[in-house]
């Protein structure tokens, strides 16, 4: 949440969720909430652990923390 006057916070978790929304909601008619709760959990693994990011050298931020020890 934004602190008072600062509304540039909420910018990271705006920007997440709208990467979510088009990479995986709206490519998949969900039947039931277990469904949607699953490719979400696996949406949250996929953008911290494998998806490739350019501001991290081309690397995933898996990747990148490995390099970094």
């Amino acid at each position: 949440m934004s602190r008072v006057g600062k509304c540039i916070d909420n910018g990271p978790m705006e920007s997440f969720w709208g990467a979510l929304k088009c990479e995986s909601y709206y490519l998949h008619k969900f039947e039931e909430f277990d469904e949607l709760r699953y490719a979400i959990q696996q949406y949250i693994r996929f953008y911290n652990e494998e998806r490739y990011q350019e501001r991290l050298n081309g690397l995933s931020p898996l990747e990148f923390r490995t390099q970094a020890v």
